[in-house]
């Protein structure tokens, strides 16, 4: 068989532990969990949920991850992806740039979880996908 691409490993992770299948309003215990364990990384990224609809947080969480999957695939950074480093910068939520790789470390422990055919390449693969969007997010965190 032949090496899986980056891509690939990737692609094949996402839709096993996102269930792009659900019927709409079903709950994803993928994300669920990806949550709780985000939440309990610290008590300020605690205290950044303390308000929070989590039902459209998850919504806005599967939205983030196409638009990060392809600003790594295009180099493309479109509307929604600078509105959301835009809202999670200094001056206005002030999502310190830190707090991304407690975001990233909480969403791979998730992914391992809940793949079944996880592996460290899988590991991997999530975080080269993912790390151009992150960089490009912590970029904004200092822009007026």
């Amino acid at each position: 068989m032949d090496k899986l691409t980056v891509e690939e490993l990737f692609n094949d992770s996402y839709e096993r532990v996102s269930n792009w299948a659900l019927p709409a309003g079903s709950k994803n215990a993928f994300f669920d969990s990806f949550y709780a364990r985000f939440i309990a990384t610290s008590p300020e990224v605690a205290r950044a949920f303390e308000h929070t609809d989590m039902d459209r947080q998850v919504r806005m969480l599967r939205q983030s991850i196409v638009y990060l999957v392809n600003y790594y695939a295009n180099n493309n950074v479109n509307d929604f992806l600078r509105r959301i480093a835009v809202r999670h910068s200094r001056q206005d939520l002030d999502i310190a740039p830190e707090l991304y790789d407690l975001w990233l470390e909480a969403l791979i422990a998730t992914v391992e979880e809940f793949d079944p055919r996880y592996t460290t390449d899988t590991g991997m693969a999530w975080r080269q996908v993912l790390a151009p969007g992150i960089a490009f997010m912590k970029s904004y965190y200092e822009r007026p």
